[in-house]
């Protein structure tokens, strides 16, 4: 199964309300792709555009107005926007939102970057690096359990903070990331309160997405079982 038909089987089954999404970090731009038009407040409003069909590209500029991002993207900042960050992680600290020992441990991409390609799912070229998907508890529940049969469940467990951390966590573990978003993703991807992420790494994508209709037959036949005992 290609990555283009593992991006409908999983809108389909899953009767997802936006498309998986694909993201890939390459050297170079991809033959014949346009460079975003214009650069997004955060990293993350990408996964939205991408999610509404439009497939693109990013160089580093264009994560600079997001140092959180850029910084999990692995994206060196100029002098400017490394100072914004040291203010935006202070603002936190003092907030109470984060503590002081837990900035070291923000996830982040190892490598060299060069772009970022960002995509649906069903229109990504080539093998992508990371796949997102959203979607409500139940979907996500079915989606996970499929991950585990395709032998990429378990990774970090389900995260929060920083919701673009999911990324360079698949990257590293190579396994499937839950997220509960943060309060930025929220407002930037306009995520549904009864939403959340999965994270999968692009190259088990395929197994994942043959591996649910397995496990939504499993569930259908299960829940028959569980409500009958229920009464």
């Amino acid at each position: 199964m290609t990555a283009h038909a593992a991006g409908k089987q999983l809108s389909s089954l899953l009767g997802l309300q936006q498309p998986p999404v694909a993201v890939s970090f390459r050297a170079t731009a991809p033959s014949g792709m346009a460079r975003v038009a214009a650069a997004g407040p955060s990293g993350c409003s990408y996964w939205k555009r991408a999610a509404e069909g439009q497939s693109f590209f990013t160089e580093a500029p264009d994560h600079y107005h997001c140092p959180i991002g850029a910084h999990t993207h692995g994206i060196d900042l100029p002098p400017a926007q490394a100072q914004e960050l040291t203010g935006v992680v202070t603002t936190m600290v003092q907030l109470g939102y984060i503590r002081p020992e837990e900035v070291p441990g923000i996830p982040r991409r190892q490598g060299g970057f060069g772009v970022a390609v960002y995509a649906p799912l069903s229109e990504m070229a080539g093998e992508p690096d990371v796949v997102l998907v959203r979607g409500d508890a139940r979907q996500m529940m079915f989606l996970t359990e499929a991950a585990g049969a395709a032998g990429v469940g378990g990774g970090s467990g389900l995260t929060g903070r920083p919701t673009c951390a999911a990324i360079p966590e698949v990257l590293r573990t190579g396994k499937a990331v839950g997220s509960l978003a943060c309060i930025g993703n929220r407002v930037y991807t306009d995520l549904g309160d009864d939403e959340f992420y999965v994270a999968l790494p692009g190259k088990n994508i395929a197994a994942v997405a043959e591996k649910l209709g397995t496990i939504l037959n499993a569930n259908r036949e299960l829940e028959k079982y569980h409500r009958a005992r229920a009464g």
